[in-house]
Formats: structure tokens, sequence, C-alpha cells
């Protein structure tokens, strides 16, 4: 799967490879069942949490975490809660040492939250309200965020007070 270029030198095609997926963490809560199950005065307020984080396994391999958390209602009017630690172990192939970790933190979280996306709606449809259907997220979006904050902090260390 080599692509020649004019010179005879082979150009790997970049690969990612998913080696497995899997729950490592899942909790839902319906505090007030069963009296939150009834017709409700107005919408809740929705909030959502999402967090990547990944570790290297091997050269090639990593374990993406995709963390998101969730609930409806607030205080003591909360209709429930939602906490999934869904992974991915992924194989990266021929793709540049500068180019991994936007790889890892972008397109492996791309790759596995249609599956907890799924697992939510689910649980949330079992906990007896109408199925929670996330939106789909721009982790690019996010990435550029998150490095554009470390630079920030990079750029101006906090002081240090002097005695």
């Amino acid at each position: 799967m080599a692509e020649a270029n004019g010179n005879g030198a082979s150009n790997p095609t970049p690969q990612i490879n998913t080696l497995s997926q899997y729950v490592k963490d899942f909790s839902f809560e319906n505090p007030n069942a069963p009296k939150s199950l009834g017709p409700q005065e107005r919408g809740p307020n929705i909030s959502i949490q999402v967090n990547v984080n990944a570790q290297q396994l091997t050269e090639s391999d990593f374990e993406v975490l995709l963390k998101l958390e969730g609930s409806a209602g607030e205080g003591a009017g909360v209709l429930f809660k939602f906490e999934l630690d869904y992974c991915g172990v992924f194989r990266l192939l021929n793709i540049p040492q500068e180019q991994t970790h936007p790889v890892v933190m972008i397109e492996c979280p791309r790759l596995l939250f249609p599956f907890a996306r799924q697992i939510i709606a689910e649980a949330v449809r079992n906990g007896g309200f109408p199925p929670l259907y996330l939106d789909p997220i721009d982790f690019g979006a996010l990435y550029m965020q998150r490095m554009s904050e470390i630079q920030q902090q990079n750029q101006n260390p906090a002081s240090v007070p002097t005695a």
C-alpha cells in the first residue's frame, strides 16, 4: 500500500487502526425518580462537559479516553446525571511524529464519539426520559482551544511573590 514518488522512494500511507473500544467507567443517576418522570413545567437545563485524554502504550499504540459528563436540571431539581469514560486503543502507522498528537487528540475521539453518544442516549431512555442525542463535537476546535490556552499559560507564567 505504499506509493512511489518520482525518485523511487516510497511514501507509506498513514493509518489509524482501532484495536479495541470499551466502556472504562459509566454511571447514570436518576435521583428523584419517580417524581422526576412526570410532566415538567419547562425543559430542563442540560449541561455537558467533554474531555479527552490519551496515554501512549507502545511506540505506535495509544489509549484514548473520551470523558462525557452531563446532567439535566439543577440542584434539588436534577432529573438525571451521567458520567461516561469511553476508551479506544488505536495503532498509528506511518504518521509523522509532529502530527501524532493532533491525530490522537482529534481523530481518535472523533471515531469514538458515535459509540459514546449511543450509550448515553440509551441510558437516558432506559432511565425513563426521551433519549438524549448529543450534538456532534468539533474535536479539532476543542484541540485548538486547548493548545491556545496552554500557549497563553506558557507566555504568562504566574508571578512568584518575593519576600
